[in-house]
């Protein structure tokens, strides 16, 4: 069964110097009916303005990844790490135990545009750790690539959460198809349009996937997304 989440009827808050809409209930925004679905808790697509960004701020125990869709982010914590993450690059931190850090948008002149995924976790009190690496979803087109999984293959990184995250770049007439390890998922849309199950799915769209053992994804006029995979 698939359920789709239509990005127009996502939360919405302008901060000015941010402007976010929201998957699921985060921060102002409640809606009782969307909480989240299986492990994945958030999923927030952000515009930073230049020169602007998230100061230093707590996390716990939540498994935290940045996707950056266009510009840089400059981030730094309490493990150590100072990185700048763009676009093609994959950010990952387990706050585990607690851990605070800062997301800014070094541009003076720029808009900062990211997905911010949070997953809630499987163990706690972890100790944090900060990682990001290049994958090559921009390279390797009509692919899905593995950028997150529960044991670490393939060269993904290893998530203390009971999911796994995949991602594809579609050319025009492109297809992929995936078969769920864990048995449910979540699509999301990050630029362009997709086909599944005979519905068309654009920019910001979700799709709630349940007990589906495998989903072909086509794409008409070229479009990238996010899948993750369920317990």
């Amino acid at each position: 069964m698939v359920t789709i989440r239509p990005a127009a009827e996502r939360g919405h808050a302008n901060h000015g110097w941010l402007d976010s809409r929201f998957s699921f209930s985060f921060a102002d925004y409640y809606d009782s009916r969307q909480m989240g679905f299986r492990a994945l808790r958030v999923i927030n697509e952000d515009y930073v303005a230049p020169g602007t960004g998230f100061g230093k701020h707590p996390h716990r125990d939540m498994e935290i990844f940045t996707y950056v869709l266009e510009g840089a982010v400059k981030h730094q914590d309490t493990t150590g790490a100072s990185e700048t993450l763009v676009p093609g690059e994959l950010q990952h931190m387990t706050a585990g135990s607690g851990v605070q850090h800062s997301e800014m948008n070094p541009s003076e002149t720029e808009t900062l545009h990211l997905l911010q995924i949070w997953l809630i976790p499987n163990a706690f009190g972890i100790a944090p750790r900060y990682e990001q690496k290049r994958f090559a979803v921009q390279d390797e087109p009509n692919k899905l690539h593995l950028l997150a999984s529960t044991d670490a293959r393939d060269g993904s990184f290893r998530v203390h959460a009971d999911a796994e995250l995949l991602a594809a770049k579609l050319e025009a007439g492109g297809s992929v198809t995936h078969g769920f390890r864990l048995g449910n998922g979540w699509l999301q849309v990050a630029r362009g349009s997709v086909e599944v199950a005979g519905k068309t799915l654009t920019t910001g769209d979700g799709l709630q996937i349940e007990e589906e053992s495998s989903l072909t994804v086509t794409s008409q006029d070229g479009g990238e997304f996010l899948l993750f995979d369920l317990k």
